[in-house]
């Protein structure tokens, strides 16, 4: 298992690794508001959980005053946790994220450590933090990293017990195994059989090898520790919410895969919507890619140790691939180990000062150039009154494209002719790039959280109440800078559609309702721009006049 540790790569020392990562998951971490959708949607869980005073809200999570059983809790336990040390700023709303992300980097450097690989373990770890799509989900209130923290290091260490049989290994599996199912449910369990028994069936001997290597995991010592730790929760659910067995188990797990849950709001796709979305996650580093496959067929230094992580993340690739539900994050949960094959087969197979080093380079020089044209070249009225870092959006935009033109170029050159940076000069795009995406994010908040639109209603209309038409996921942000749950007129929301049905409450109301609110106290009434015409012929629509506009929200109060 322990191989010779080749030099293509440069020396990357420890330190600089750590500070890469920091940067790149900390770095203006919460120069944004909360956004809406996913973020503002746990973010409020978290909220509601630590100050509810209710146990079984920590058992049964709540979404703005309903029942909110979708997924496992342990994300919104330790987010809630995180509030109730740090408080409630945004970027505490992102910690356990980047925390999470922070951990598959310490993952990776164990790893290959482990593999006698640190010089491509060191490098894989910055091609992990520093890809496009990962910093973002590092940065954003989800599941996925978590889980990916938790499954990237159960199948590390499943990998190691198969090659060693110490039973601390297979513990320490178990039980990363089930913060994994505690994190994102049992998708965790589906993606961890399908890598091991995948990489366990090719990589066997014989027939008898196979089932010998898959009866290892029949311990009952070690199934002992998984369910110690995951089964608690499942039961105090069961127990707390009597639908809760089939909505979790049923709908939420079996019907989400066949493309029948109910309500139906997830995406769908095409075989193959995943594969462009895998390299964008990887960028720029996916770019590499071609340089080494096309390279000279240098022998790979330890077939075994390729040969499990390209089942770590083929096979959750095909998993997700074949799911009628799909979505950009998912993708995530494969990064760690995709970034350590990317980083070997680099190691392995480019030689250095190779012009083959240039390609990524090239490719994006080519693609900024034609951006910088087609920018200058084109008309942008949908930039018109948007302000980033002082300047106007068309503005800030060519200047980054510039930017990132000559960044390109550069990196090119010195990853063609420097042996001590090599293909390390790469890092400056991620590096450049991160403050332009932050300074574009912030100056898009009253389109992407409701921060100022509070802000607004609560300077103007102190003493009247919040409430939303149809739509929460657009504005789910909004009971989170509340404070508070809002009730919604004629709820339109997925999110809710269980909290709602299966309790009687006061949050949805219906028209009548919300009518004869208005006779007796002030309201304002937040509705998005692809609901104004429905608001319009509503019989109390009379009442109101418009008093804002944020972003593709309109105020109105009576």
């Amino acid at each position: 298992m322990q191989t010779a540790q080749p030099k293509r790569l440069p020396t990357i020392p420890l330190w600089l690794v750590w500070i890469v990562a920091v940067y790149f998951v900390g770095f203006g971490l919460g120069g944004y508001a909360v956004l809406d959708n996913n973020e503002g949607l746990y973010a409020e869980i978290s909220r509601e959980m630590l100050h509810s005073g209710d146990w079984t809200q920590w058992i049964i999570p709540h979404l703005n005053g309903l029942s909110y059983m979708e997924k496992p809790p342990l994300l919104y336990w330790f987010t809630a946790f995180s509030f109730a040390v740090f408080g409630e700023a945004e970027w505490v709303v992102r910690l356990v994220p980047a925390l999470a992300c922070l951990a598959c980097v310490g993952w990776i450097l164990w790893f290959s450590k482990k593999m006698n690989r640190e010089s491509g373990g060191r490098f894989a770890a910055i091609v992990f933090v520093s890809g496009l799509g990962v910093t973002a989900m590092a940065r954003t209130l989800m599941f996925d990293m978590l889980l990916t923290c938790f499954l990237t290091g159960a199948v590390m260490h499943a990998y190691l017990y198969l090659n060693s049989r110490k039973q601390a290994l297979l513990y320490r599996t178990m039980a990363l195994l089930a913060l994994a199912l505690l994190a994102k449910g049992f998708v965790s369990l589906i993606l961890f059989t399908a890598i091991v028994g995948a990489y366990t069936l090719v990589s066997a001997t014989s027939v008898s090898d196979f089932f010998k290597r898959i009866g290892v995991w029949f311990n009952w010592r070690g199934i002992a520790v998984f369910v110690a730790i995951s089964a608690p929760w499942h039961i105090a659910a069961m127990l707390t919410e009597p639908i809760f067995a089939w909505f979790y188990f049923i709908n939420e797990h079996i019907l989400r895969f066949l493309g029948k849950r109910e309500p139906h709001d997830y995406y769908a796709g095409a075989w193959w919507y995943y594969l462009p979305r895998a390299l964008i996650f990887l960028f720029p580093w996916s770019l590499l890619l071609p340089a080494t496959l096309f390279a000279r067929a240098n022998k790979l230094k330890d077939g075994s140790l390729h040969l499990f992580l390209l089942m770590s993340w083929l096979m959750p690739l095909l998993f997700f691939s074949v799911s009628s539900a799909k979505a950009n994050y998912y993708l995530v949960a494969i990064m760690p180990l995709a970034a350590m094959q990317l980083a070997f087969l680099v190691e392995d197979k480019l030689d250095p000062q190779s012009w083959r080093s240039m390609v990524p380079g090239l490719i994006l020089a080519a693609f900024f150039g034609a951006g910088v044209y087609w920018f200058v070249a084109a008309k942008h009225e949908g930039l018109d009154g948007i302000i980033v870092a002082g300047m106007p959006a068309a503005q800030f935009s060519l200047y980054c494209l510039v930017a990132m033109l000559l960044a390109s170029s550069v990196a090119a050159v010195v990853a063609w002719r420097s042996k001590p940076i090599g293909v390390c000069a790469y890092l400056l795009l991620p590096i450049l790039s991160l403050p332009m995406l932050l300074q574009t994010l912030t100056a898009l908040d009253d389109f992407n959280s409701t921060k100022a639109t509070v802000n607004l209603i609560q300077r103007t209309y102190p003493a009247g109440e919040i409430v939303l038409f149809h739509v929460f996921e657009q504005q789910s942000s909004l009971p989170f800078y509340l404070k508070k749950p809002v009730r919604i007129v004629e709820s339109h929301s997925s999110d809710l559609f269980w909290g709602n049905k299966l309790h009687k409450n006061n949050i949805v109301m219906d028209d009548a309702a919300f009518d004869k609110i208005t006779e007796t106290q002030k309201v304002s009434l937040l509705v998005v721009k692809q609901d104004l015409s429905e608001f319009k012929q509503k019989s109390y629509a009379d009442k109101f006049k418009l008093v804002a506009q944020r972003g593709n929200t309109s105020v109105f109060s009576n």
